[in-house]
């Protein structure tokens, strides 16, 4: 049997992680390393980046609604995009953390408790 019929919750996890990490990269990388060009220089090479992330968010929803409802597969997406935002802010764009981010995570695990709730 394949990783895919065994797991297919795990599977779309590690598909939009990836996804989500070309997605943040794709949607505030050119705010680091384009700001001097023009606005659409920074939209070709965010749409180029962001084709990695349609390829790998568009199978791993098709997984995920396999066995998780729409709301869930939004939930579980909105959380790992946070988890990669968070680190990507602070480490690569040099933001601060701030009491808000940790707000934010509380108000998440809420979210992902209730639309977990059986």
């Amino acid at each position: 049997m394949n990783l895919i019929a065994q797991h297919p919750i795990a599977v779309s996890a590690l598909m939009l992680t990836a996804s989500n990490v070309f997605m943040t990269f794709a949607w505030y990388g050119h705010l680091k390393h384009l700001n001097s060009k023009p606005w659409w220089i920074a939209a070709f090479v965010s749409w180029g980046i962001a084709l990695f992330e349609y390829l790998l968010q568009v199978p791993a929803n098709r997984i995920g609604v396999e066995q998780m409802n729409l709301a869930q597969l939004k939930i579980m997406q909105e959380v790992i995009t946070l988890a990669l935002f968070v680190p990507f802010a602070v480490f690569y764009m040099g933001q601060e953390v701030r009491m808000n981010y940790l707000y934010a995570a509380v108000c998440l695990m809420g979210a992902v408790y209730f639309i977990f709730k059986a």
